[in-house]
């Protein structure tokens, strides 16, 4: 099996704009490394409490934060403590075969060799707490097609959504 790093950025930023974090969700291989910029007009008290990293920083207008190594894998919940509303994920994997759904909640992984997988599928509107859908599929030819159904929870109220509208 490939590393993670060979098929998945190792380097994000999450950037702060009109007090959200964009992206929403960033998908980082183990050990990748998230920099933070705050692009807002206003500062910026950003934080995780989750098991997988535990961190808090102030940014000010205009700042970028050093690199962030994520060295577990898992889900890491991000918020600002300035702004309750704003609240981001890091999803660390150790799987190099990890994709982002597209507005359609479809998604393309290429080159999987034949074999039995486990696939997990996580979403920010499940119920907190809850650990990511756990399946098995076989892949056997070159397409191989797989649909997951998820209990989410209602999207945010609209005063403060994020503009990624999760």
């Amino acid at each position: 099996m490939p590393a993670p790093g060979t098929r998945l950025d190792a380097e994000r930023v999450i950037d702060q704009r009109n007090e959200t974090f964009i992206p929403l969700v960033t998908i980082l291989p183990r050990n990748g490394h998230v920099i933070f910029a705050n692009n807002d007009k206003t500062k910026h008290q950003v934080y995780s409490f989750s098991a997988i990293k535990q961190f808090e920083i102030t940014l000010a207008q205009g700042d970028k934060s050093p690199p962030f190594q994520f060295d577990k894998a898992g889900i890491a919940t991000l918020g600002c403590n300035i702004h309750d509303h704003m609240i981001a994920y890091v999803v660390v994997t150790d799987s190099p075969w990890t994709a982002m759904t597209n507005a359609d909640g479809q998604a393309e992984i290429a080159d999987v060799p034949a074999g039995n997988y486990e696939v997990q599928v996580w979403h920010p509107q499940m119920p907190p707490g809850a650990n990511p859908s756990t399946d098995s599929v076989v892949v056997l030819g070159e397409t191989t097609t797989y649909t997951a159904k998820l209990k989410l929870l209602s999207p945010p109220p609209m005063g403060h959504m994020h503009m990624a509208h999760y």
